[in-house]
Parts: C-alpha cells; sequence; structure tokens
C-alpha cells in the first residue's frame, strides 16, 4: 500500500517518505481496519513531525493523520455490530503509528460512526475532531448559553470554524479573532457577530471595546501562548477559558492569583475518554445542526496525496482556513 511515514523529527518537508510498499496493518482488539477514502490533515500531524506533540509514536517510521473517512475491510476482537463496505468517519490509532496519510489504516471501533448520505468523504474526514472537541468544549465543558458572548480564538482554524459554527448554534453572540482581512472575511462568512483582527489591534482591548468592557463568558482558546495571555485580560466575571490546543507552540500558562481576583476559570478540554453512548449522542445532535444548516465542515481545499508535506508546511505557517483534506482514494473527491 502507499502511506507517508515519518522517518526522524523536523519540518514535514525534510521527514516525511511516501512509501509504495508500505505494509497494511493488521487491526488490533478493539480496533477497525478502513481502506481511507480521505483524511483530515491537522496541525496536530504537523507537530508529530516536529515531534513535539504529546501523543506521538515513540518509534520511526510511523504513520499519522488522525481523522478518516473510507470503508470498512475488517476489525480485530471485540469489535461487533460492523460490516465490510460500510462507509464511515473515524478517528485513527495515529498514536501507534497506523494513521490515515495512508491506503489503509486502523480506527478505534468507539470511534467510528456512519457517514451520511448526502457528506463527501473531504468533509467526513474533516468532520469528527473539530466538531465533537468544539462540542464538548461548549456544551459538556464550558457550558456556554443563549446569549452568552463566546470569543474564539484563531476563528478561521480548523477547530476555530467549528467552534465559531457551534457557538452560533447554541444561540451565543460569537466574536472571532483572525489574523488579517482575508481570514476576518472567513469568520464572517461563518456568521460571526464580530471579528479581532489581532494584525491590527490588541484582542483584548478589541474584545472588551466591543462588550462595553463586560468581556467574553466563555473563551475557545486552541492556540495558547500570548492568545491565551490575552484571553486572561478579556475573561469576563465568572467566565470560564476552555484550554483546546497549542497552535502558537506553547501551552497558556495560568495565574492562580489572577483566576482567583477576576474570579474566572481555566477548563482543560479533550475529546477522549468519553463513551461511544457520548459519541453517538453527541454526533446525533451535531448531525442534526447539519441537517439544519447550521453547520458544516469548511473545506478549504482537497490535497492530492502525493501533495501532503507541503500542505502540513502551510498550516504551520498559518496560510490555511477552515480546514484541508487528504485525497487517499479517488472517492476522496467526492
Amino acid at each position: 500500500m502507499r502511506a507517508w511515514q515519518t522517518m526522524g523529527s523536523g519540518s514535514p518537508k525534510d521527514v516525511l517518505e511516501l512509501n509504495n510498499q508500505a505494509t497494511p496493518p493488521e487491526p488490533m482488539a478493539q480496533f477497525v481496519k478502513l481502506e481511507v477514502a480521505a483524511a483530515g490533515i491537522g496541525l496536530p500531524d504537523a507537530f508529530m513531525c516536529q515531534g513535539n506533540y504529546a501523543m506521538t509514536p515513540s518509534r520511526f517510521p510511523f504513520t499519522q493523520g488522525q481523522e478518516v473517512a473510507g470503508r470498512i475491510v475488517g476489525w480485530g476482537e471485540g469489535v461487533e455490530n460492523r460490516q465490510i463496505g460500510d462507509r464511515v468517519m473515524a478517528v485513527t490509532s495515529f498514536f501507534t503509528g497506523d494513521g490515515g496519510f495512508a491506503e489503509n489504516c486502523l480506527v478505534l471501533d468507539d470511534f467510528c460512526l456512519p457517514i451520511p448520505d448526502d457528506m463527501s468523504d473531504a468533509e467526513a474526514a474533516g468532520f469528527l475532531i473539530p466538531f465533537h472537541t468544539a462540542y464538548i468544549a461548549l456544551v459538556t465543558r464550558g457550558k456556554l448559553e443563549p446569549g452568552e458572548t463566546l470569543l474564539v480564538i484563531g476563528g478561521a482554524g480548523g477547530t476555530g470554524q467549528a467552534a465559531v459554527q457551534i457557538g452560533k448554534a447554541l444561540g451565543a453572540r460569537v466574536i472571532a479573532t483572525a489574523g488579517g482581512p482575508e481570514k476576518a472575511e472567513f469568520c464572517r462568512s461563518l456568521g460571526v457577530d464580530d471579528v479581532v483582527d489581532y494584525h491590527a489591534e490588541d484582542i483584548a482591548e478589541g474584545v472588551k471595546a466591543r462588550t462595553n468592557g463586560e468581556g467574553a463568558h466563555v473563551i475557545y482558546d486552541p492556540v495558547g501562548g500570548a492568545a491565551f495571555a490575552s484571553a486572561k485580560q478579556c475573561v469576563a466575571h465568572e467566565g470560564r477559558i476552555l484550554a483546546i490546543g497549542f497552535a502558537s507552540g506553547n501551552w497558556g500558562e495560568t495565574d492562580t492569583a489572577h483566576l482567583v481576583y477576576n474570579n474566572y476559570s481555566v477548563v482543560g478540554v479533550i475529546p477522549s475518554r468519553y463513551d461511544r453512548a457520548f459519541k453517538e449522542e453527541a454526533q446525533a445532535r451535531l448531525l442534526a445542526w447539519r441537517s439544519e444548516g447550521k453547520i458544516r465542515s469548511q473545506i478549504q481545499e482537497i490535497v492530492p496525496f502525493e501533495g501532503l508535506p507541503d500542505a502540513l508546511e502551510r498550516l504551520l505557517a498559518g496560510q490555511v482556513k477552515g480546514k484541508l483534506a487528504l485525497a487517499v482514494a479517488p472517492s476522496g473527491s467526492d
């Protein structure tokens, strides 16, 4: 099979190699084997090339790619109620090196869900992780209420675009940050109520100006670093800062005294350790919003299989809006 393999730690263009004779993975207990049609491309995949992502496999070579769409071709022990040929979207076993940037991959049985007939492979490949992360953050952990103000840091990013759309579906007033006019316009196309262009103004000051000094009740932060520092300066009384990721390269730093004296919370978010029933319930609600036209995976580009290294370099350089999908099989362009 064809598979992109990471041979060491460094920039994607330097460490990724295309192996046309890679050995297909064999499914372990509680894992399903897929023939991959399309794979979502995310910043964690670039960070795994660099070796600075927490769940990077410990051995070389390995294949990353966290989210895929494809058809079931087999499964391991303990897997029930699956059919060969079923079309599914899933989270992969990237942490064992059997990720989705290959013609076959392994996926988690409890995070392997049917694809609606009207959803393309590319959209399905970029749906689960962004939208389930945003759902858990805003509904389960952040408890966003209608009428509250939600600030989405990096609203034009892969997970940011999902948070913007879910925030609007929940009835919140949504402010997004974006770097430059093009990304700001992309955020407006998603329905945000306002945008703070951090190339032109300070984030904290911009949010306060747009909320009459009150600040944001919930702040969705997949960026960390300086953006997290700004979030601490514009969080409302009894607000919640949701720590999602570190697209900046650094996690946000908390200050216990500051959060106590300003009466806000910092809440960690990761879409793991939730059972199948929870994931299916969340998926049902997300797909209902999709059928109502409230949310949709924003696929900027379907990248040819050979174009993966360049796509990851563009992600690291902040040159992508929404999601990229990798066409692994011809059906990836459905």
